[in-house]
């Protein structure tokens, strides 16, 4: 039987970050230098497939230090962790290795600077997400404002209006983002942002690759976990900019075939944290099925490479 032709929109830049290429090679290196187990507090990234690989070379991933024991090594995730964790570990006398984005770090930094300068911190994020967790948590409890949409900006009771400054989170939607800053300088207009954005590059290039693409496809997978909060703005983006049917697959298995019947266009692009091979995947069962025409959408090209740290790399 003939396949029916389909166009595959392949976005790029897409997949693995600078950040969280360096979060994985970080667990690879410690395994390598100390041997198994190693452990990790929360998922190193937000992708089932990564951290089961991780977890066959010997990682054990948990969600708190207290369950760590004290003579192995510790990584703390890309996210971020607050400061209470690196100082528990120091009080345990344990090896640690911060696996925190450098952009994360970024963040951190503003969000400590601003407060040493008097300024009550307003945070636009995602409540329960372990960045947000880890940026709030690097000032004392009570000290940053979370706000996740433009009304929860009308709600706000700070200490004094003009002296306030905002910081985000690193995997927003762009669009959603310039919103919220907006009701925050309408509200408070002496506020201070940041020199450089806060939402990083991948997360901007990604979006940004999926607008190009959005309205020249009947619909789009979007390769990633459900968890994992850039994969999800990438659902949302897609949907916005004008293709009909978005959806989030953490594998081929996933797709949901029924939705694609009658198509001749598709996007394919894949969050920060979902490798290269689970974007082929996808691509190899949409052949099984289509006459596929794949089209590349590039509208950046990304060459940024972040160190590990200098723990690691002594022992390289």
């Amino acid at each position: 039987m003939t396949k029916p032709p389909l166009t595959l929109f392949l976005a790029a830049p897409r997949g693995f970050c600078a950040g969280v290429d360096r979060a994985i090679k970080i667990v690879e290196m410690a395994l390598a230098k100390w041997g198994a187990p190693v452990y990790v507090r929360h998922e190193i990234v937000h992708n089932k497939y990564v951290v089961d690989d991780l977890r066959a070379k010997g990682a054990v991933f948990v969600e708190e230090l207290d369950e760590c024991p004290d003579d192995r090594p510790v990584i703390f995730s890309a996210h971020g962790v607050p400061k209470s964790v690196p100082a528990e570990a120091d009080k345990r006398q344990m090896i640690y290795v911060d696996a925190t984005c450098p952009l994360v770090s970024k963040v951190h930094i503003e969000a400590e600077r601003h407060h040493e300068a008097g300024l009550q911190i307003i945070m636009i994020g995602h409540e329960g997400h372990p960045e947000t967790i880890g940026t709030m948590g690097q000032l004392p409890e009570g000290a940053v404002l979370l706000v996740e949409t433009e009304a929860d900006v009308a709600q706000l009771e700070v200490r004094d209006e003009t002296a306030l400054a905002y910081v985000t989170q690193t995997t927003l939607s762009v669009d959603d983002t310039i919103g919220i800053v907006g009701a925050l300088t309408a509200r408070f207009p002496s506020i201070r942002g940041p020199h450089k954005e806060d939402i990083c590059y991948a997360t901007t290039n990604r979006q940004a690759a999926v607008k190009a693409m959005a309205a020249r496809c009947e619909a789009m997978l979007v390769v990633g976990a459900p968890n994992s909060s850039n994969s999800r703005r990438l659902v949302e983006v897609g949907a916005r900019a004008g293709c009909g049917y978005a959806q989030l697959v953490q594998r081929a298995a996933d797709i949901d075939w029924r939705s694609l019947e009658g198509i001749s266009t598709i996007g394919v692009t894949a969050g920060a944290s979902a490798p290269e091979v689970l974007v082929n995947e996808v691509i190899e069962a949409l052949q099984a099925r289509f006459d596929v025409t794949i089209e590349q959408v590039e509208t950046a090209t990304e060459n940024v490479e972040f160190k590990v740290p200098r723990v690691l790399r002594a022992s390289a």
